[in-house]
């Protein structure tokens, strides 16, 4: 009996001692548990200061347990939040962080009475009815979420009429800020029966004939090294007009942003939050206005692909000064929309490679003369059976790309010449990617849910897969040759380990419209950064190993 309580004390000794190791890095630290689970591990924990324009999020673990560095919040009232599918936090959740200490604050949750509303995009497609029609929903989430149209009330005839009303609308729209091309017609509309019969799935899936007649699917909460992670957000000003699509760092750790939705590009201080906008010109007065790519040239400057105001544009950062390159006028027209812009390695032959999808075609800018040189890539292959979308120059100023219209990756030079190299997977779409210093280009397959890996000197290429209904839309190798992606539909940052294929899933705290995604190689471990476009905020993501 005797050695039985030793035992004993030394195991409450031991989990005490455990319990203030845990505690003594820590601002803020607790554990989270509800009635039906007990401690919950996967929990996302977020904490805002108030008047602060910065979310930090940590996850807790196995034993419930969730912990903010003792660097990471300052002292002062913080606003807890909660992210776990299914649960709402019970009561107000609050903390009073002060220096030199930790602050312990419980959490108890709650079943959730509205579990519509923390679905992700994937979510929603995971729960609805299959059909050849599915997956055309993630077409709509470029715009909005999929939980607009499931939650509508739209009959069959009424999203006959809605339809093609929706497709008239830019890349850039979002309910708050919806614009209009130009050469969108109120006629168009899909061909033949896809119409009729998208708009009656849609309508036999929301709520037209009352409840759907479906449940609703839940991905699995984080567990393990998924919940090793700190997120931080720093949000935009006019967050619900700013749309951060291509988000970036430079050497000296600047944070570098384009408005997909507007006419400014900004730079963000990660220390203090600050950010600062630069104008850009509006070139084309009554068509949309926001940027896409953004990329540095050799020297460090910003360079930005400016859609349907039919430029591009540099950036001198020391200046502040933006210089636009509008398209000669024999190349401009209402459908021209100049998506991707690659500035990289102009230092070889001095030209900046640029691609414009309304022709499908590519052009080499030279900013010293303003000379533009066009190349059309797909002139020897059939008509509208490529279209580049992403593109990433080698160390020869050559121009590899991703074709969004069929399963290939391609390679032009500047006399035009064009490779065609063929995805495993068909009609994966590869949508973006970026290229390594040895020759390595990472890329996502939207429509596939895959990541792939083309090596320049064999090209060899490799795939790896994602959850279903993850649509990702680009993707970057790091150092260690690990990929790096995120996409429109599940909230989540994957982690792949090209070496042994093994995965990692790292949940968001909210709804993360993802389009370009970023390594920081200089830290260690490395840093993730990418812009959430539906939400106007920066996000950091810190694995912890």
């Amino acid at each position: 009996m005797r050695r039985f309580l030793l035992a004993t004390t030394a195991l409450l000794m031991f989990a005490g001692a455990a319990a203030d190791a845990f505690a003594a890095d820590s601002a803020l630290t607790g554990r989270v548990s509800s009635s039906e689970e007990g401690a919950m591990e996967g929990v996302l924990v977020s904490a805002k200061k108030d008047g602060s324009t910065i979310r930090i999020t940590v996850a807790t673990d196995a034993q419930g347990r969730y912990s903010f560095p003792a660097d990471r919040l300052a002292a002062g009232h913080y606003s807890l939040a909660i992210r776990a599918a299914g649960y709402d936090l019970d009561g107000a959740g609050a903390a009073d962080v002060v220096s030199g200490r930790a602050t312990t604050v419980d959490l108890t949750l709650k079943k959730t009475s509205d579990l519509a509303a923390q679905l992700t995009n994937a979510d929603w497609m995971a729960s609805v009815p299959d059909s050849p029609q599915r997956h055309l929903l993630a077409g709509c989430t470029t715009c909005h979420t999929v939980r607009r149209i499931l939650d509508s009330t739209h009959t069959t005839d009424e999203f006959m009429a809605l339809i093609p009303r929706m497709m008239r609308y830019g890349a850039m729209s979002t309910p708050s800020h919806p614009q209009l091309p130009a050469d969108r017609q109120p006629t168009s509309a899909p061909r033949g029966d896809v119409l009729p019969k998208l708009a009656q799935y849609y309508a036999s899936i929301n709520r037209s004939g009352g409840a759907p007649n479906y449940a609703l699917k839940t991905a699995p909460r984080p567990t393990g090294r998924a919940t090793r992670v700190l997120i931080t957000e720093y949000e935009l000003p006019r967050p619900d007009l700013t749309e951060p699509h291509d988000v970036i760092v430079d050497a000296e750790g600047a944070v570098w942003y384009t408005n997909f939705g507007g006419l400014t590009i900004g730079k963000l201080d990660p220390r203090t939050a600050q950010v600062t906008e630069y104008e850009v010109p509006e070139l084309k007065p009554g068509a949309p206005v926001g940027s896409l790519d953004l990329e540095l040239d050799p020297q460090g400057n910003p360079w930005f692909a400016m859609m349907y105001q039919a430029a591009v544009a540099r950036l001198d950062k020391t200046t502040g000064k933006v210089d636009t390159f509008p398209l000669p006028s024999e190349f401009d027209n209402a459908r021209v929309q100049i998506g991707m812009i690659d500035p990289r390695h102009s230092d070889v032959d001095g030209k900046v490679w640029f691609s414009e999808g309304g022709s499908r075609s590519f052009y080499r800018l030279d900013p010293a003369t303003g000379r533009f040189e066009h190349i059309e890539p797909f002139k020897n292959y059939p008509k509208g059976a490529h279209g580049a979308y992403g593109i990433a120059s080698d160390a020869d100023n050559n121009l590899w790309f991703m074709d969004f219209a069929d399963r290939n990756v391609g390679r032009t030079d500047a006399t035009g010449a064009t490779l065609i190299y063929p995805v495993p997977t068909p009609a994966s779409r590869p949508r973006r990617g970026h290229m390594t210093a040895d020759g390595k280009l990472a890329f996502a397959e939207f429509v596939a849910d895959q990541a792939g890996v083309i090596d320049l000197r064999t090209q060899e290429i490799k795939e790896y897969k994602l959850t279903p209904n993850f649509a990702p839309y680009d993707a970057v190798l790091d150092r260690n040759g690990e990929i790096w992606t995120g996409g429109m539909n599940a909230d989540t940052i994957m982690r792949i380990d090209t070496a042994s294929g093994r995965s990692v899933g790292y949940l968001l705290p909210q709804s993360t419209n993802i389009r370009r995604v970023f390594v920081d190689n200089s830290t260690t471990p490395v840093t993730f950064w990418t812009g959430n476009n539906h939400h106007g905020s920066i996000i950091k993501l810190e694995p912890l190993d």
